[in-house]
């Protein structure tokens, strides 16, 4: 049996395919905020699919028109987070830049990029300071769920 688009079976529920994001990520201002530099594609937790860790993807598509737009924060877990340029001749140039810090530690990238941020380190500012071609991101986190405390200005 092979079922359409996630509908039916038993295993029809782990197939998401529609933006289920959390209520509580962000305020109704950052969201409006955040639709004018990028569009966020998946989102996936515990919330989502019962026992699944965290992950979010979306397009930058446009410099953020606050600067940062993310401000530095911590978490008790390991954070995996990337950003990939959209061109297939040339996927490792990013086409814009991104201003990402490790504990105060600036790092401009301008390749496409993973960052490891482990648990305890201080991480952000983020900056997006050029979009050439839409910039895909991606973060993961080994938890259940994502706590966003002091992630949005």
């Amino acid at each position: 049996m092979v079922y359409e688009n996630n509908q039916g079976g038993e295993y029809g529920r782990y197939f998401v395919q529609e933006l289920q994001e959390p209520p509580s990520m962000s305020t109704p201002e950052f969201r409006e905020l955040y639709r004018q530099f990028a569009k966020r594609i998946l989102w996936m937790d515990n919330n989502v699919c019962e026992g699944a860790f965290q992950m979010n993807t979306a397009w930058y598509f446009a410099a953020a028109p606050r600067d940062p737009i993310f401000t530095e924060h911590v978490h008790d877990y390991d954070e995996l987070i990337g950003f990939y340029g959209s061109d297939p001749d040339d996927p490792y140039n990013l086409n814009g830049v991104i201003e990402f810090s490790m504990n105060g530690e600036a790092h401009r990238l301008t390749r496409s990029t993973m960052i490891w941020a482990p648990a305890g380190v201080p991480h952000n500012p983020m900056r997006i300071l050029e979009v050439d071609r839409p910039i895909f991101h991606f973060s993961v986190v080994m938890n259940p769920t994502y706590d966003g405390k002091g992630t949005y200005k």
